[in-house]
C-alpha cells in the first residue's frame, strides 16, 4: 500500500510540474495525476534511453517523472492542434 500511494503522490506533483510549466493545460487534477504516473514510466524510459543518470531517491522520480508527463502533454497539444485545425 505505500508503494501506491508513494506512486499517487509523486505523480501529483510530477502532474501538476508538467501542467504548469506547459501554459497550464487545464487537464484537470485526476488527469494530471495519471499524466504525471504515466510520466514517470516514460521519463525514465527517456533517461534511460540517453544514459542520462540523475541519480536516485524522491527528488530523481520526481526529476524523471516531470520530464516524461511534460513529453506526453507536448505530444497531447500536437494532437489537440491538429484536431482543432482540420474543423476549421
Amino acid at each position: 500500500m505505500d508503494g501506491l500511494l508513494y506512486t499517487i503522490i509523486i505523480g501529483a506533483i510530477c502532474g501538476y510540474i508538467a501542467d504548469v510549466l506547459m501554459s497550464d493545460n487545464g487537464y484537470g487534477l485526476l488527469l494530471s495525476i495519471v499524466i504525471g504516473i504515466a510520466g514517470s514510466f516514460v521519463g525514465t524510459w527517456a533517461f534511460g534511453q540517453l544514459g542520462i543518470s540523475v541519480g536516485s531517491g524522491w527528488i530523481a522520480d520526481i526529476i524523471k517523472g516531470a520530464s516524461g508527463a511534460i513529453i506526453i502533454l507536448f505530444i497531447l497539444g500536437i494532437l489537440k492542434g491538429r484536431g482543432a485545425g482540420r474543423r476549421r
